[in-house]
């Protein structure tokens, strides 16, 4: 931020926040505008600042809207805003908060990528399952304004209603899937009610196999949901028959569900870099594992991931070892910079043992929001950093806090998580071990699960300071999620203050090499073929096996193709592994073909066949011994040696010839007329 090229603009929002404006002129390089109610009384400071035409960031996010409204006025206005107060300036340690808002400030200047969306559409077609006059009763509240249709599943008594304005069907949903706008139903038990139905609703012959879409679906029977986290999918509204009050917020929400939206496309999806499959052998299934919503299946060699229906909730792209799915919201990269921008600008404006508090925004902003207005506020030295959500988060992020020289890591969750926490966890595990052994101090990241203002804060005040490094790593992420990946542990490693070359690692870690049992491989390459990163190779010139670690991602693909059994993988982080050449694992004398003198195969292979079919096949013995050269032979010559000597090495010996049975007959005459044989 320069001076020449911007204004900021901070208030001590009528003197309830101590401003540490050297602080903060130092750490964003640029003197501040400091006001007391800028807002107020000192609003003509804000429209000096716009009358300028340079962008203006304003401490403040509580009064944008009226700044905005003032910059109306001036429609080469650019505007941003950052809350300093509920993060910083409102909290017991405040006077010390000036290196904090510094970086926050630089922080919220960092641009972030566009995000790309996604469109549903709905026309009001909704289907009301359930069991009793409730969804009949629901159905009579929407019917102005979707068309409904009732569907009962093994209904008891229930009273015809006089005028059929929606049809009520019977049936059992056994299959559905899609999302708002495009759900597609498999019914069983499927019947239409008789006209003459008097006392109550009878149903005609049954039938299975019936099959219905609609836009939105209102579940008010009481069942198993119809999908997994079913709280996530959009057009599906669940609600206990019995509970009055969530039947009503279902009928409200559902009333509005008609017309265009947007959602958010979460995660960018590369299927090439995908470790799923390869040639039906199956390999990684690392987000198959932790998808909540079902958005992501099989599909040949990669995976797919159903935009429409995926909540967000980034656990794929957290444990993506390849970074083929990697979260847009923001991207690793873009997350990074802003993450970089934070602890920089802190440690420039004169801040220390910085621990980095990652939160959500409906959940983290408000009970950040509550510890600064009624509890102690956070500590000076935590530094909150909200992301979309907690669960997108992956080693990178977490590791990199500590290569751009913070001292601590917290990820704040509710005590009831909304998602899954198994990648999560298992990123701040891995990184929290990698951390310790490379010098850092151990417990230096860590979950906390609260909805608790002030418990947060104890377990603030609680958590260690590790060792900050004394080498602060500099590098700018860009690229794909695994470039940064790659490049945040190199730099985590010459940061460390205590280097090690190999940290051990859990099963499951992006991370690792390969063993193979040398005696045992025969240098099929089924493995090369199989691997979808190229972290094993072959030599086009030798019988060689080759493995480059740094680009295994330990999807076991190798293990599983392996026709001899005899690769097994191990999780770790070797840092000279991954700056050494490519590692020969197995390297043996090729085969040199005796019609041109080509090499091919290996010599072992071959010599252990030509033995095999020598001893034990007829096909290559006594006259037959000569087809054994043909075995000697690269593809070239083996085929020109079958043209030209005209056998096929493949044929059956020749077969004697069958005797009929007047050669019989003839032979024991001949016998006879001979017995003598002469």
């Amino acid at each position: 931020m320069s001076a020449a090229k911007s204004h900021l603009l901070i208030c001590s929002c009528e003197k309830t926040m101590p401003l540490d404006a050297r602080a903060i002129g130092r750490g964003c390089a640029v003197t501040p505008t400091q006001a007391n109610q800028l807002c107020g009384l000192e609003l003509e400071r804000f429209k000096a600042a716009l009358a300028e035409g340079v962008p203006i960031t304003v401490a403040c996010t509580q009064e944008a809207p009226l700044f905005k409204e003032v910059a109306e006025s001036f429609p080469q206005a650019q505007l941003s805003f950052v809350n300093i107060r509920e993060t910083g300036g409102w909290s017991n340690e405040a006077a010390a908060a000036g290196p904090k808002a510094a970086a926050l400030i630089a922080a919220a200047g960092e641009d972030m990528p566009p995000i790309s969306m996604v469109t549903l559409e709905s026309e009001g077609v909704a289907l009301i399952y359930g069991r009793d006059e409730v969804a009949i009763e629901a159905a009579q509240r929407l019917a102005d304004r979707l068309d409904i249709t009732v569907l009962l599943t093994k209904p008891g008594d229930v009273t015809p209603r006089r005028s059929n304005e929606f049809p009520v069907l019977k049936g059992t949903i056994r299959n559905a899937r899609g999302h708002l706008g495009a759900f597609e139903l498999a019914i069983d038990d499927y019947a239409l009610p008789l006209p003459s139905s008097r006392a109550k609703l009878v149903f005609g012959p049954a039938r299975d196999g019936a099959t219905s879409t609609c836009d939105l679906i209102i579940d008010l029977s009481g069942g198993t949901p119809l999908f997994p986290a079913h709280e996530l999918r959009p057009g599906y509204l669940r609600a206990d028959p019995r509970d009055r009050a969530a039947v009503e917020r279902a009928v409200a929400d559902a009333g509005n569900l008609v017309g265009t939206f947007d959602k958010p496309r979460f995660i960018d999806f590369d299927a090439s870099l995908c470790a799923h499959s390869r040639s039906g052998i199956t390999g990684c299934t690392r987000c198959l594992d932790l998808c909540p919503t079902g958005a992501i299946t099989p599909n040949g060699n990669a995976v797919v991931i159903d935009a429409n229906i995926c909540a967000g909730c980034g656990s794929c792209a957290s444990v993506c070892p390849t970074g083929a799915a990697s979260y847009s919201l923001p991207s690793a990269d873009a997350l990074m910079r802003r993450l970089r921008t934070l602890l920089q600008t802190y440690r420039m404006a004169g801040g220390s043992d910085a621990m980095v508090l990652f939160h959500d925004g409906e959940h983290g902003d408000a009970i950040i929001d509550a510890l600064a207005r009624f509890g102690a506020g956070l500590p000076a030295r935590v530094l909150p950093l909200r992301v979309n959500e907690v669960t997108q988060l992956g080693p990178e992020a977490i590791a990199a806090v500590f290569a751009y020289g913070g001292a601590g890591v917290a990820v704040l969750t509710r005590g009831k998580p909304r998602h899954d926490m198994t990648g999560l966890r298992r990123a701040v595990e891995m990184s929290g071990r990698i951390v310790a052994a490379l010098g850092f101090g151990e417990g230096l990241a860590a979950i906390i699960e609260t909805d608790d203002p002030d418990q947060l804060r104890v377990m603030l005040d609680a958590a260690p300071a590790g060792v900050a490094t004394q080498r602060p790593a500099g590098f700018v992420p860009r690229g794909a999620k695994r470039s940064v990946l790659e490049t945040t542990f190199r730099e985590l490693h010459l940061a460390a203050p205590a280097p090690v070359d190999i940290v051990p690692l859990a099963p499951g870690a992006p991370f690792g090499g390969v063993n193979l049992n040398v005696e045992g491989c025969t240098l099929c390459h089924a493995c090369v073929t199989a691997c979808p990163t190229a972290a094993l190779s072959d030599n086009p010139d030798r019988a060689m096996l080759r493995f480059t670690e740094s680009l295994c991602v330990q999807c076991g693909l190798c293990e599983a193709t392996c026709p001899e059994h005899v690769i097994t993988l191990e999780p770790r982080l070797d840092f000279q592994a991954w700056n050494a050449p490519l590692r020969v694992l197995k390297e043996e004398e090729p085969f040199h073909c005796i019609g041109c003198g080509k090499p091919f195969g290996t010599k072992s292979s071959i010599d252990r066949v030509l033995a095999k079919l020598g001893e034990k096949h007829w096909m290559f013995q006594g006259a037959n011994a000569r087809r054994l050269d043909v075995i000697k032979m690269c593809a070239d010559c083996r085929v020109e040696a079958v043209v030209n000597e005209s056998f096929d090495p493949h044929a059956a010996p020749q077969r004697p010839p069958v005797m009929t049975t007047e050669d019989y007959l003839r032979a024991r005459d001949a016998k006879k007329d001979d017995p003598l044989g002469s």
